[in-house]
């Protein structure tokens, strides 16, 4: 079996972190996150973003009720840039990782009292979006996004010619 790469990154923005559309902030990723994770797992063939994106929402939200928390509910602007942003990994034209994770919230044009975000990328595997969910569920980072005070969420997922899949999901308390 090939040795194929699964990595994930989170970032966590606080309110107090974006006071006003503006302002700057540093991407904050969690200490105890350690990047990147080598696994085994069995190549995959075909590739369809739509269907992951919607499995990444059913099981975020299975989670999140198994935790007595309410769903997230998904919202287009949210996912368009996460679909870029996935994009654009994918293609090389952005480091893996969270840079300009401020715009991309800014991009959305809703107002927000906390933002999120949670990226992954694996290879190969026979049900990526599991692979990507269990491996956030996994990490303190990650877990916390998902169990935080958000009420949306936008998924995006890209491919490329590697087939190599990224993953992208921002979280947004718009309460």
């Amino acid at each position: 079996m090939n040795r194929n790469v699964i990595t994930f990154g989170a970032v966590l923005l606080a309110s107090s972190l974006i006071p006003t559309p503006n302002s700057t902030y540093a991407n904050a990723i969690s200490a105890n996150q350690k990047v990147p994770k080598v696994i085994q797992v069995a190549q995959s063939t075909a590739v369809n973003t739509n269907t992951i994106e919607q499995s990444i929402l059913n099981q975020i939200n299975q989670y999140r009720a198994s935790k007595g928390m309410s769903p997230l509910v998904r919202n287009t602007k949210i996912d368009e840039q996460a679909r870029i942003h996935s994009k654009n990994m994918a293609e090389g034209k952005v480091p893996f990782g969270h840079q300009d994770f401020s715009n991309r919230v800014k991009s959305i044009g809703i107002s927000y009292n906390g933002a999120a975000e949670n990226v992954a990328y694996n290879q190969g595997s026979q049900d990526p979006a599991t692979q990507a969910v269990q491996g956030w569920i996994k990490s303190q980072g990650h877990r916390k996004n998902i169990e935080g005070n958000y009420s949306q969420t936008g998924i995006g997922v890209a491919s490329n010619s590697k087939g190599e899949i990224y993953f992208t999901e921002i979280f947004i308390n718009n309460k």
